[in-house]
This record gives C-alpha cells, structure tokens and sequence, in this order.
C-alpha cells in the first residue's frame, strides 16, 4: 500500500490537473459558439452557390474553363484538415486514419498532400509522404484570406495538370458531441443528374461569363466552408475531452481519498496496537 504522503500527494497533483481541463474546457466552450456562428452563417450562402453551380453545369462547355476539365486519373492530390493542438479526443487520429487509408488505396506514390494543421504535417512528414503545402498557426486568426490562399494554391495545382483529382477530407460539424469526417472531390467540379431534366435556360450574363465568374468563388467559399466546420469540431472536441478528463479526475479524487482515509485509518490502527502491546510489555 502507498504511503500517507504519496496518496497525499496525487491528490494533490490530480486537483490541478482538473483545475487546467476545467479552465480548458470553459475556453473551448466560449470558442465553439464564436465558430459555431461563423458556420452557420456560410451554410446557406454555400449551399445556395452549390445548388447554382449544379444547376449551370449541364449546360455548359467543360472546355471553356481548365477548372472543369474531367482528365483520366493518373495523380491525386488531398487537402487534410487538422488541428494545431491536441487534447481534442480523436479529433486528428481520426482525420488522419481516414487519410491514411485512402491514400493507400490509391497509392501513395501517386498522391500530393496539401496538410492544414501541425498534426496533419508532422505525422504525414514523418512518414515521408510527398507535401507539396502546409499552413499552420492561422486559426486563431480565421478568415477568409486563409480560405482564399489555400484555395488558390490547390487550384493551381489542379489546372497546371500536376494532379487530375483534389480530394478534401475534413470533420463535419453535427453537433456538439458528434462530428463527422467527410472526403469531398473539389475539382473537377461535377454535379448530381440523378432526377435531372432538361430545360431551355436563359442566362444573363451569358453562361460562360456566369460560369467564370462563378465557380472560383464557389471554390473559395467551399474552402472556407471546410476551415470553418473543422474548426467548430475541433473546439466541440476539445470541449467534451475536457469535459470528460474533468469528470475522471473527480472520480480519481473520491478514490484517492478514500484509499487515503483507509491507509490513515489502518495507520492509527497500527499505532494503538503498539501503545497497548508496549504497555503489556511494561506490566509483565
């Protein structure tokens, strides 16, 4: 059995563990809802220019615009999104099991990566995959110029013919306690024909002038939707982790304490039966 002073001191070393996943977790909490706010402010936005641009599809000319040309896949490239720090559960494993699994289907010498996030480019660096483009230490600091300059690097890869495909995988935001990881073909753009029919449309502007004006801004929002949902799941993550470690530690203390009383009571215990065989001793 450990000693007075050892339970004593994990006690001890477990309350502050639990003051810092308390404070943790009332800073995730504050963090969800700014960015929780953020999402669902761009949902409508991203889904109403989604719907625009699947409607425009069909009727228009794949070769008018690098970003739609449809290529055999030879070359892939991913966008994983992560987060800089942990303590956010299974936040990064997750992202980054799911990545790893797809990347080997497809070959992992066949695929650039586009890593968002520390966690994302230390493990895939490590490993010796090939990273063409890491950003880091910008969540804080959130907008949509970090949206528009990943975007733009990855575009560029695309239309320069160096990859045929842009995958982006990425946590989706349920809810609180539930996040979701998704794997979404960015480019080439395609759309849904299941239930399409066709109709005679006028476009004004033209269609080719609507279209170039069109899908790079949908690219960027598209690319902002993901920071933004895998922001909010990061900080939802953390928070219910936090919530979780602070809970543990409470029951660690209940146990440490009552292990403490029974080693202090069998203690006394131990002490008394020495007074009372010493005083024997002194009588005989």
């Amino acid at each position: 059995m450990a000693s007075l002073k050892d339970i004593r001191d994990r006690i001890k070393s477990v309350k502050s563990i639990q003051k810092v996943t308390s404070a943790m977790k009332m800073v995730a909490a504050a963090k969800v809802r700014k960015a929780q706010e953020k999402m669902e402010q761009a949902r409508p936005y991203t889904s109403a220019l989604e719907e625009t641009i699947n409607h425009i599809l069909p009727d228009v000319n794949r070769d008018d615009l690098d970003l739609l040309n449809v290529r055999e896949i030879k070359r892939k490239a991913y966008v994983i999104v992560s987060a800089d720090r942990g303590l956010a559960g299974g936040f990064n494993s997750n992202i980054i099991k799911v990545s790893e699994k797809e990347i080997a289907e497809f070959g992992k010498e066949n695929v650039d990566l586009f890593c968002i996030g520390k966690k994302a480019r230390d493990h895939f660096k490590r490993r010796d995959y090939n990273i063409v483009e890491s950003h880091i230490d910008f969540w804080n600091e959130l907008n949509f110029d970090n949206a528009m300059m990943i975007g733009r690097s990855a575009i560029e890869h695309f239309t320069s013919g160096k990859v045929d495909e842009i995958h982006v995988i990425y946590n989706y935001f349920v809810n609180m306690a539930q996040q979701e990881i998704r794997s979404e073909v960015l480019l080439p753009l395609s759309y849904d024909d299941e239930g399409f029919e066709e109709k005679d449309r006028l476009y004004e502007p033209s269609k080719e002038v609507l279209v170039s004006s069109l899908v790079p801004r949908h690219l960027n929002i598209q690319v902002w939707k993901y920071l933004l949902e895998s922001y909010a799941s990061e900080q939802a993550a953390r928070m219910m982790a936090m919530e979780n470690a602070t809970t543990n530690a409470g029951d660690m203390i209940k146990s440490l304490t009552l292990e403490f009383n029974k080693a202090r009571q069998a203690a006394i215990t131990t002490e008394m039966l020495e007074i009372v065989s010493g005083a024997e001793a002194l009588k005989e």
